[in-house]
């Protein structure tokens, strides 16, 4: 029997850039393959489901599940993953928090599939050829995945043990992330790993440069500014959401000159991070004039959805609320 930690990978709806974020850890990948067994990981190994009916229950040690559950297979997986791991591992923003595809969870799925595959400009399907379920072909039943309802975080589906943040998470991240899961000594249940518990801000170099109380009378997109690299990004009217995201990411976005969108999630005990982004945004917002804010607010977060819940909408207070593990959305 071999002594090393048996692991497990699985990709839901995601981009696949989780995947290549274990890539990424280049020469501590072959570290990592002296520690670890890999017992599944379809998208790099030809493993199949069968083989994971065949293991023992609580056989693996880790499984790491990134992506949103969109599909009635990601759902029946992950309960199959999770049936044969002792512990569960969301990794990455779609399995922690719902991620981009969580904002389809704003359009019925009849709406989605009419414009994916009749509507959208680059469509070419003269006949409007609909996907279905069950097809008959040369007398073989051919099924498809069904699409849920909605888009769901890993933890809405089935219980998680500890997550990992980001969009994707970055090499220094996941490698701590592993160092904890290796070490034998976890953390509290519900943990997130690799990242820090303070705020973005409180690891930024710009942070000094940033006024003691920000009060913005214009707001400015990116690409409308030509951004002072060594200054706040707040304190020069274009929106970061460094205040209210988990640090731990090493700044990348605002070294690269882009404002933090908020892909590592929301701090300890905040509920609903859209909601706290939007109430930092409201104050620091210095207008009397009631009709300007709005004005502004509207030309400059003409997405609020996209700027506040990005990552984060199947598991915010405002859409797609559930009840327990698992359970039916409503509202």
């Amino acid at each position: 029997m071999s002594d090393k930690v048996r692991v497990a990978l699985y990709w839901c709806a995601s981009c696949g850039g989780c995947e290549e974020a274990f890539v990424d850890l280049a020469e501590d990948l072959i570290k990592l393959a002296e520690k670890v067994e890999i017992v599944f990981w379809p998208v790099a190994i030809d493993m199949k489901k069968s083989d994971v009916e065949q293991l023992p229950d609580e056989s693996i040690d880790v499984s790491f599940i990134n992506g949103g559950i969109r599909l009635s297979e990601h759902e029946e997986m992950v309960k199959l993953l999770r049936r044969k791991s002792k512990v569960v591992v969301a990794f990455g923003s779609c399995a922690h928090l719902g991620g981009i595809p969580g904002l389809a969870n704003l359009y019925s799925k009849d709406e989605i599939l009419k414009y994916v595959y009749l509507e959208a400009p680059t469509v070419v399907n003269p006949e409007g050829t609909m996907p279905k379920e069950v097809v008959k072909v040369d007398g073989q039943e051919l099924e498809l995945p069904k699409v849920l309802r909605l888009v769901k975080a890993l933890d809405q589906v089935i219980d998680v043990d500890y997550y990992i943040p980001g969009c994707a998470p970055p090499p220094d991240v996941v490698k701590k992330a592993l160092d904890t899961l290796l070490s034998g000594k976890l953390p509290p249940k519900g943990s997130v790993l690799g990242a820090s518990s303070r705020s973005l801000c409180d690891e930024c170099d710009l942070n000094k440069t940033k006024p003691e109380k920000i009060l913005l009378k214009d707001l400015k997109r990116v690409h409308q500014v030509k951004l002072d690299l060594s200054k706040c990004y707040l304190a020069q009217g274009v929106l970061c959401l460094g205040p209210v995201t988990r640090g731990g990411c090493g700044t990348l976005c605002i070294k690269g000159g882009m404002p933090c969108t908020g892909c590592f999630g929301p701090l300890d005990n905040v509920k609903d991070y859209g909601a706290r982004a939007l109430s930092y945004l409201a104050s620091i917002l210095d207008y009397d004039d009631e009709a300007q804010a709005e004005k502004v607010i509207e030309e400059y977060v003409a997405d609020p959805a996209g700027w506040f819940y990005r990552y984060s909408l199947p598991k915010s207070l405002v859409r797609g609320r559930y009840q327990g593990s698992g359970g039916e959305a409503h509202g």
